[in-house]
């Protein structure tokens, strides 16, 4: 029987199109604000079509001292082409990019994960230090 850590893929994201990057914007100060953004295809781009799309992402951050990690937030996306004309007709698509701010005391890691409709599950973490 399989766990949930063994459907998980990881790479690096310069290597591999799916792997989700964190890039945090500005300083990093304890309880203030930290800016950061999550994309899917930085260095090689992922298709984005109704056969080979991002469906979701996932944002966690696990402080250092503690066994739980807290969702910051999750997002679907949607649009990949399709219309009632059939796969790759509307010319609406979501891009795999999300903005996130979260305010914290602990120094811990910010977990991302993304779900492709073909090669499944992949992860990637930031080290959170002040």
């Amino acid at each position: 029987m399989k766990t949930i850590k063994e459907l998980f893929n990881s790479a690096d994201w310069k290597l591999e199109k799916h792997v989700p990057v964190i890039e945090v914007k500005g300083s990093i100060k304890k309880s203030e604000n930290i800016n950061f953004s999550v994309s899917v295809g930085k260095e090689i781009t992922h298709p984005n079509t109704t056969e080979h799309h991002i469906v979701y992402m996932e944002v966690y951050f696990l402080p250092d001292a503690e066994r739980n990690p807290y969702l910051l937030g999750r997002v679907d996306f949607s649009a990949h082409g399709a219309s009632v004309k059939g796969p790759n007709t509307s010319g609406v698509y979501t891009a795999a990019m999300i903005e996130l701010s979260f305010k914290t005391d602990s120094p811990g890691t910010i977990l991302a994960y993304s779900y492709c409709n073909i090669h499944g599950l992949w992860d990637s973490s930031y080290e959170l230090k002040f």
